[in-house]
């Protein structure tokens, strides 16, 4: 994404005027008879997306009028680059920092291709960095959106517990952090029983990512992700159609490999702790099986109500680890349930928060960003659904109404929440359908509203 810029113009860069569409009557009065009269032949009015070229007087492109709407949405600009005769174009007009990010971050999110077993075929127009942008804050979130874009998109055979975990380890290289990884049968002897019993039917070992960054003294902050590499269903085993998308179903820990990529680039003031438990959910001989009764890190015992509801299982070993350090925040990411989508559409993260407080700080941040979240109820009377006869709990909710709140439900057991702030996200982590800057396939979801939130929590706003 970041091939579609440069960092100045050359002597044919193309002038690019982005309009709103509010002030597009005032602007149009001030230019040439001729110029006016070719804009209104177009149809050109700066409504949201409209794109007008202009000649010179050789016919050929002087300059482009973009509209912008009224709004402030980044996808408002990513039709462009494809859109666009090839060329390099630089903004002109009064171009704040606000406008230069939005336009920046729009464009690079509209050239992003899934690259990794076909060679592109397409051809890009390249803008030039504009004077006012924060180029570093641009970068680092293209770099961390495209890398999670392509570990949900890489297919389970390459994109396995041991190649995500190995993503872990390459994240600690790169910005000089600590990463350890426990795997197969270590992890029972490290007291990880639940990241093991889901994944220990597969071909590729179970593990658990472990990374570390920052300053000891600084305010820590944990993220965990669920990285269930493909989920068969296990035993209770999913239909083909149920099977077709679950490449995805690590898109909880590309989320939160791409927040924390987003916080070591940006050097937060913060401790950054990274767990990600790795599985995959397989069927074989030695799988669970219904009915089987786990005790977890923690000492609370599970019974597995169902096999398909393996994700809630790795993450509660990973939240009873990240607990143990008291830290300022833990935030979980989770492709977890079909009833948030239910609830809420393919598109729109459930956010679940044990304090108002960040809850209202990361709603406020995605609303600011464009990357919107919808706070759900965490209620308590929900809870006995999950009560089981032989265990402290069941995995599985007893009523197949609120399976969104049944499964956080699930996850807040394992923090103590009523200490420490928790937030728990259930995403889709994918594009059923492909529009500008959000092509069909995986996404970080909320990943830019969780780094926004980060920033303003610990660090100096950019």
């Amino acid at each position: 994404m970041l091939d579609s810029f440069a960092a100045r113009p050359s002597k044919t860069t193309i002038p690019l005027l982005a309009l709103k569409t509010s002030e597009f009557k005032a602007w149009l009065k001030k230019q040439n008879k001729s110029t006016a009269a070719w804009i209104k032949s177009t149809g050109f009015k700066a409504l949201h997306g409209d794109v007008c070229l202009v000649p010179n007087k050789d016919g050929c492109l002087a300059k482009v009028l973009f509209g912008r709407g009224d709004g402030t949405s980044i996808y408002s600009w990513s039709a462009l680059p494809g859109r666009l005769p090839k060329g390099r174009y630089t903004l002109i007009g009064d171009v704040d920092s606000a406008l230069a990010e939005q336009a920046t971050l729009g464009w690079g999110l509209g050239t992003y291709e899934f690259t990794r077993y076909r060679a592109s075929t397409k051809k890009f127009a390249t803008l030039v960095w504009p004077e006012s942008c924060d180029r570093a804050k641009v970068e680092r979130t293209l770099s961390s959106i495209g890398l999670g874009r392509d570990l949900i998109n890489t297919p389970a055979e390459d994109m396995n517990p041991t190649a995500l975990t190995q993503t872990v380890r390459d994240l600690a290289k790169e910005f000089g952090g600590e990463c350890s990884v426990i795997s197969g049968k270590k992890l029972l002897a490290e007291n990880y029983p639940t990241i093991h019993a889901v994944g220990r039917a597969a071909k590729f070992p179970p593990a658990l990512a472990d990374l570390r960054w920052g300053d000891a003294k600084q305010p820590k902050v944990t993220l965990v992700g669920k990285g269930v590499c493909f989920d068969s269903g296990g035993l209770d085993l999913k239909n083909s159609a149920g099977m077709k998308l679950m490449k995805k179903d690590m898109g909880g820990a590309a989320t939160a490999i791409a927040v924390a990529r987003m916080v070591m680039a940006a050097e937060l003031p913060v401790r950054l702790r990274l767990l990600i438990p790795a599985v995959e959910n397989a069927v074989a001989g030695d799988a669970m099986r219904p009915l089987d009764v786990i005790t977890t890190r923690k000492g609370i015992t599970v019974e597995i109500g169902n096999t398909d509801a393996e994700g809630r299982l790795i993450l509660c070993d990973a939240l009873a680890e990240a607990d143990t350090e008291a830290p300022d925040l833990i935030l979980d990411f989770a492709t977890l349930t079909g009833a948030a989508r239910v609830a809420l559409g393919s598109e729109l993260p459930a956010l679940f928060s044990s304090h108002d407080d960040v809850a209202e700080e990361l709603i406020a941040a995605g609303l600011a960003v464009g990357d919107p979240l919808w706070r759900m109820p965490l209620h308590d009377a929900y809870r006995r659904h999950l009560d089981s006869r032989v265990a402290d709990l069941s995995n599985i909710a007893n009523t197949s109404y609120g399976g969104a709140i049944t499964a956080a439900l699930f996850l807040r057991e394992f923090v103590s929440y009523r200490k420490h702030r928790w937030m728990h996200i259930d995403t889709m982590a994918w594009h059923l359908s492909g529009r500008p800057g959000r092509p069909a396939g995986g996404e970080v979801m909320a990943a830019r509203a969780c780094a926004e939130m980060l920033q303003r929590r610990y660090g100096a706003a950019t």
